[in-house]
């Protein structure tokens, strides 16, 4: 259906030519349009999705879409997504290095660069609190990322090994209590 792939383009450029501040700030409007308006994938795939994304490399927002491009129409949507997400930054960068190296020490651009840092700051912090609302982050296991960042920035750990003793905790977790639930 040529009809979808449009959507999963016209969707993903929309959220790449309206979103400041990088992955964590699109967050929200992806899961606006992804998951509430078009209703493409649940909530809970949602954030199976980028928890997954969160552990590739790559631009976190071009990995959601093209998970989102796979689920939706395998290789072709995920390519089409990818592009859509793409493409804008990719022209406003090539406006921006044609154009910005004439007007960067405008008072006027120094001013509004400067007037975009608390917004984008906030634009990070919302999908933060809101995807660990969504996770069921509590006062206790607010514990586990804290440690973690605090590993990784004060202790030198590697995230690699974070990632890989969180998929092996969460692993031992599901059968701990798929276990205890079989029990019953």
């Amino acid at each position: 259906m040529k009809n979808l792939y449009l959507q999963l383009f016209t969707t993903f450029v929309k959220i790449g030519a309206f979103t400041f501040g990088g992955g964590w700030a699109m967050i929200p409007i992806i899961e606006r349009e992804v998951v509430d308006r078009h209703k493409w994938i649940s909530r809970e795939d949602f954030l199976d999705q980028l928890a997954i994304t969160q552990s590739l490399p790559g631009i976190l927002a071009v990995n959601v879409a093209v998970l989102v491009g796979n689920k939706m129409r395998g290789v072709k949507g995920s390519l089409v997504a990818a592009l859509g997400t793409i493409l804008p930054s990719f022209v406003m960068i090539l406006l921006i290095a044609i154009f910005f190296t004439r007007i960067y020490n405008n008072p006027t651009v120094v001013s509004i660069f400067k007037g975009i840092r608390p917004a984008v700051v906030a634009l990070i912090v919302v999908p933060v609190l809101s995807t660990a609302k969504s996770a069921h982050i509590n006062r206790f296991t607010v514990i586990i990322p804290l440690a973690v960042a605090l590993a990784i920035y004060s202790g030198g750990v590697s995230p690699i090994i974070c990632i890989v003793l969180g998929a092996l905790g969460g692993y031992l977790y599901y059968c701990f209590t798929k276990k205890k639930g079989g029990a019953q």
